[in-house]
């Protein structure tokens, strides 16, 4: 209930409905927020949280249905917060904006350790019911034989390492991968090819197609790692039932040339626009241990909370060096050198650190912990969890380097009192949001003088 108090300033009524033109101040700051001045008036209501109606799960669904869910798609779960300017808790304030600087990034990746997990951890109580952690499984349906020169991969044909080239697996083989993954509690299904890009692989693609409708039809939701994708390509996916795509930008734009040469970082650009444009949610994110520096980190999260949408989901990963390649040779031949250069040299702090900052910039995007979890210890892991992250892959196998398998994850859920998020459910709204607890600042333009 409650209106706690409005207030009436100047601003612009146009830029208010375009996030990405609007001034903004820092989402940081616990004071008063103000906007730029402008000849039309805009009303601010500051108002405590009250829960939104619940959104029905599916019928097949264990959870309880009375439990309060956004909607799946992550635009109408967004839509409904369209005119929502901020929220406040515990001396906190956070918003979801993309006119951010790599300054005020940086302010707050360097944050002092401490006080950069207590921001994080209450921008994540505020946006998410952080006991509920997407379980994803990850599936290399063709392995090997990838024309990239990533430096760090072990399915490029310009390194030597353990990866043999095989080719795509068939459908059933698929399908039946899927309902184990199912059956072992995960409820998103990735699968991943390594090559460049689609191109004009009619008979694979084709097959791809097959397996994303199939999937898809056991109540998993799909997603997709292919190399770059066209306009037509990303369509096609999204009728046959594409629930995301994975994109990595892998590092900041001036880093990425140190990494890889084979494909521009425009490229990735384009193919994360043209996934965003046929309706499919953007997985996009990062890899820490390529030798970057800490403002290559920090250019890596400006490129992402600057574009039109936020992805709906962020991995972030620790690079697992593979002897073969030329950052997992660096790192054997010289570990000091290497450490020193910042390859393969990540630890549980670099990546609460990186996952905590994402958090904050992209309050409503879920950050998954991904390749590298196996190095972490369990309490290492809830570091990660705390400063934010609410999904992880799971399974034996994540591409070609080793992951958690099942049943530890499942002692880990328990031992930390995590429920997995239901498949084709949105995520629960955050318990402090119905409680009460979150006040919510809204912003609406107006041609006329008037209060809340």
């Amino acid at each position: 209930m409650a209106i706690v108090r409005a207030a009436l300033l100047r601003g612009t009524a146009g830029a208010l409905g375009r996030r990405p033109v609007r001034p903004h101040p820092s989402s940081l700051a616990a004071a008063p927020r103000s906007l730029s001045t402008s000849p039309h008036h805009v009303v601010v209501d500051r108002f405590v949280s009250s829960p939104p109606p619940p959104t029905p799960l599916p019928p097949s669904s264990s959870v309880d249905n009375a439990a309060l869910r956004h909607p799946n798609d992550v635009h109408d779960r967004n839509a409904p917060y369209a005119d929502e300017d901020a929220r406040s808790m515990a001396g906190v304030t956070a918003s979801v904006r993309h006119d951010w600087t790599k300054a005020k990034i940086a302010e707050i990746y360097t944050l002092p350790f401490h006080e950069l997990m207590y921001r994080a951890s209450t921008v994540h109580r505020m946006y998410w019911d952080p006991a509920e952690v997407q379980q994803c499984t990850l599936l290399s349906i063709k392995t090997g034989g990838c024309t990239e020169d990533c430096s760090y991969c072990s399915q490029s044909t310009r390194h030597k390492t353990f990866v043999k080239p095989t080719p795509t697996m068939k459908v059933q083989e698929v399908l039946e991968a899927a309902r184990r993954a199912k059956d072992a509690g995960s409820t998103r299904f990735c699968m991943g090819a390594a090559w460049r890009e689609l191109g004009n692989k009619k008979n694979a693609f084709n097959h791809i197609l097959d397996m994303v409708s199939g999937v898809n039809g056991m109540g998993l939701e799909v997603c997709c790692t292919l190399g770059m994708l066209n306009a037509e390509q990303a369509k096609q996916l999204k009728e046959a039932g594409l629930t995301a795509y994975n994109h990595n930008l892998d590092t900041s734009p001036e880093h990425y040339p140190n990494v890889i040469t084979t494909r521009s970082y425009e490229d990735r650009l384009d193919t994360i626009a043209n996934v965003r444009d046929a309706g499919i949610s953007v997985c996009c994110g990062g890899i820490l241990g390529l030798g970057e520096k800490d403002t290559d980190r920090v250019g890596l999260l400006h490129v992402l909370a600057t574009l039109p949408e936020h992805p709906e989901s962020v991995p972030i990963n620790a690079l697992v060096a593979v002897e073969g390649t030329p950052l997992g040779d660096a790192a054997a031949e010289d570990p000091k050198a290497a450490e020193d250069d910042g390859i393969a040299n990540v630890d549980a702090f670099d990546m609460a650190r990186m996952i905590a900052t994402a958090r904050i910039v992209m309050p409503r995007t879920m950050v998954r912990l991904s390749a590298g979890r196996l190095s972490f210890s369990d309490a290492e892991q809830y570091l990660m969890f705390q400063a934010g992250a609410n999904s992880i892959f799971n399974g034996d196998k994540l591409l070609t380097t080793d992951n958690p398998a099942f049943d530890e994850d499942r002692v880990l859920f328990q031992k930390l009192g995590f429920v997995g998020k239901p498949a084709h459910a949105g995520p629960r709204v955050a318990p402090t949001e119905v409680a009460g607890e979150v006040e919510i600042t809204r912003v609406k333009g107006t041609e006329e003088r008037q209060y809340a």
